[in-house]
């Protein structure tokens, strides 16, 4: 149980730091509504991994490169989207208001649709966790499940020191605060063009 473990934590590290749209998308939220308000966004690998993780075990460890393609092409369309409603929001100077309540769930469901159209965590359940849960779970059910728990412990503990971190961003002040949105909406919408562009090619 404690290799499992061991495993669980070392790769739950290694998703945390690798950047990608995740992480762009906490900066924009960051940004815009504030690091409290986005802070709701780091358990949306808990909220919407189970379904992957269904699917991805249901297709023997191996994720469709049709699919993939598929999933990449939505998630670049959906971070270009999402890119042109924060510039648009920072135009109109909606992104400087003060958030409202419902600000911390949209952040929530906002990072789950991230999530869910980012080939990544399918891609990790059917080359890695998959394959290891599996097998711990031929050995000992116990350590699968504290792979798993020990996995989206680290992670979410990483996303939410990456958003508090954001947040110090704070200290360089309002105007150098809202300057950071439309930087944020141009790193997501280089990521969707990107993700876009390598789905079709």
């Amino acid at each position: 149980m404690l290799a499992a473990s061991l495993f669980g934590l070392g790769f739950g590290f290694a998703a945390v730091v690798q950047p990608g749209p995740m992480q762009a998308f906490f900066l924009a939220r960051v940004a815009q509504v504030g690091w409290r308000r986005t802070l709701p966004a780091c358990l949306a690998p808990v909220a919407s991994d189970g379904p992957i993780a269904g699917l991805v075990l249901l297709a023997l460890h191996r994720v469709p490169a049709g699919l993939e393609r598929g999933l990449q092409a939505a998630g670049g369309v959906l971070l270009i989207v999402m890119a042109i409603a924060i510039a648009h929001r920072s135009r109109s100077g909606k992104g400087d208001a003060r958030p409202r309540s419902e600000a911390a769930p949209h952040s929530l469901w906002q990072a789950v649709g991230v999530n869910i159209l980012n080939p990544a965590p399918y891609v990790a359940w059917s080359l890695v966790l998959g394959p290891e849960v599996m097998r711990a779970w031929g050995r000992q059910p116990s350590a699968a499940v504290a792979l798993i728990v020990s996995f989206y412990a680290v992670l979410t503990l990483g996303n939410g020191l990456t958003i508090v971190a954001l947040g110090g961003l704070n200290a360089l002040g309002p105007q150098r605060m809202r300057a950071l949105i439309p930087v944020s909406a141009a790193i997501l919408g280089a990521l969707g063009v990107y993700r876009l562009a390598t789905s079709l090619l």
